[in-house]
This record gives C-alpha cells, structure tokens and sequence, in this order.
C-alpha cells in the first residue's frame, strides 16, 4: 500500500528528491549553489570530508533532479536547479492537500464538541449535581 498516494516513476521521483533532501550536507550544497556555479573541488573544500564523499553527495542531488553538472576544462561545475525545488514544493503541496482532506473527512465523522453527548456516549459517572449528593447523604444520615 502506498500512503501517499504516488506511485510508479512519479513515486520514484519523489523518493529520490526527499532522500536527497534529507541530508544538512546536501541541502548545504543546494544553497550554495543557488548563488552561485560551483566546481565540486571548490565545495569540497568547504567540508570537513574527502572530495570523494562531495562528489557522491553531488551525484544524489544530480539524480534527484536538484543541481545539474557540466564540464568546464578538468571541472565540473554545479548548479542548483531552481525548477527541481519547485518540484519538490509541488510534491508537499500535494502531500499537504491530500492530508487536509483526509482531516476534513474524519472530522466530518466526530461529533461536534458543543452539541452534547452522541447517541453512542456512556453517561458520566458520579452525582448530576450538588443536590443530589446533598439528598443522598441526608438519606444516609437519618437512614
């Protein structure tokens, strides 16, 4: 069963972009080079880790859809892709309108809280009011 209700590639997709999200470093890097087109040395160089774990970094957010690399002479040069983020938004925008009306129909459901106890509500336990606790225990009193 498949929550969200995507499946397929479409479901792929989605997968690889929040995975690819998920990771500080990753989502690091999309920021950087929103501003800016970034050889992976240049990144690397900014990490307390080896060129060779930016590069894979690099290539999860590449297979996500999020940044695009091209080659400029020995560098390759990283971009963020600004349409890849609009997808992303689109995806939890979809997510959130699918739970919306997941709530809107259980609620539906429940009774509304100022009309009183439903037809499938127990009574409350204990004395209806300070009267009749008062009588009960004169009662008991003279007994």
């Amino acid at each position: 069963m498949v929550a969200d209700g995507v499946t397929g590639e479409t479901g792929r997709a989605v997968d690889r972009l929040f995975h690819a999200l998920a990771d500080a470093t990753r989502r690091d890097i999309l920021r950087r080079c929103v501003r800016d087109e970034l050889s992976v040395s240049r990144l690397a160089a900014a990490y307390p880790m080896s060129f060779a774990a930016v590069q894979k970094h690099v290539t999860v957010l590449e297979r996500a859809g999020l940044v695009t690399k091209r080659r400029r002479g020995r560098e390759q040069l990283v971009r963020t892709d600004p349409d890849a983020v609009g997808r992303a938004r689109q995806a939890l925008d979809e997510l959130e309108s699918a739970w919306r009306a997941r709530v809107d129909r259980m609620s539906g459901l429940l009774p509304d809280a100022g009309a009183g106890p439903g037809p499938g509500d127990a009574p409350r336990a204990g004395p209806a009011s300070d009267e009749d606790t008062t009588t009960h225990t004169e009662k008991g009193q003279d007994g």
